[in-house]
């Protein structure tokens, strides 16, 4: 799967009807920079493996495999299960849909014609839960960074045909507090595991604790003179 960007924040719209697509591209196109289709709940999936979306929106009522199907699948793949899903269907609809909705994994269950501001309104609340758990991630990223002392990327080229620059070999880290290094190591550890699982309010909880320990990291490299 390809990770995409925060920044982009890719949304993927499942319907066969052409004419809905071009109706949900028309209203969520200006949320992202990349609203991809699919025409089937088997091409959606396909779409799903080979690039990471912050949301997907399926028309309930499909030939082959219908919404609810593709929702179960989706929440079944560990490469796709985190991703929220929002079920849409007509007016004229089995009163138990929004149930089975939920029972399968959806987020959300809505009911066409809808109104586009509330479809954008939610959609764009799944869009920043995207954003800042990337932003966290990154976050727990550079913790490890400072932890192990590994070096920064190289962002410039040695020039035209030139070998890369190798990076520097990082540090040997010093001497005493081991105790406390392990204590920030372990507590780096639980947020990760945390952070796999966040979306929704979990988030600023998790935003606190990497902030603490971005704190306590600085304190040990103070009091160690790194």
């Amino acid at each position: 799967m390809t990770l995409s960007p925060p920044d982009t924040a890719p949304i993927l719209i499942v319907d066969d009807m052409e004419e809905n697509l071009v109706a949900l591209e028309a209203v969520l196109g200006s949320l992202a920079t990349k609203v991809v289709r699919a025409r089937s709940g088997e091409e959606a999936l396909k779409a799903m493996l080979r690039e990471e979306f912050a949301v997907v929106l399926i028309d309930v009522l499909m030939p082959g495999m219908s919404g609810f199907e593709t929702a179960a699948n989706i929440k079944g793949l560990d490469q796709t299960k985190d991703v929220p899903v929002i079920l849409l269907t007509g007016a004229s609809v089995d009163p138990d849909y929004a149930y089975r909705g939920y029972t399968v994994g959806a987020a959300d269950f809505l009911i066409k014609p809808f109104d586009p501001w509330l479809l954008r309104t939610k959609v764009n609340v799944f869009l920043d839960l995207y954003r800042k758990n990337h932003q966290l991630a990154a976050q727990a990223t550079q913790l490890k960074r400072l932890l192990t002392g590994a070096p920064e990327a190289p962002t410039t080229a040695a020039g035209p045909g030139a070998a890369p620059r190798p990076p520097e070999p990082a540090p040997a880290p010093p001497a005493g507090d081991d105790a406390s290094l392990a204590d920030i190591a372990s507590r780096l550890a639980q947020i990760e595991l945390l952070l796999r699982d966040a979306r929704g309010a979990e988030s600023a909880g998790l935003a606190d604790r990497i902030a603490a320990l971005e704190k306590a990291v600085e304190r040990l490299m103070v009091g160690r003179g790194a």
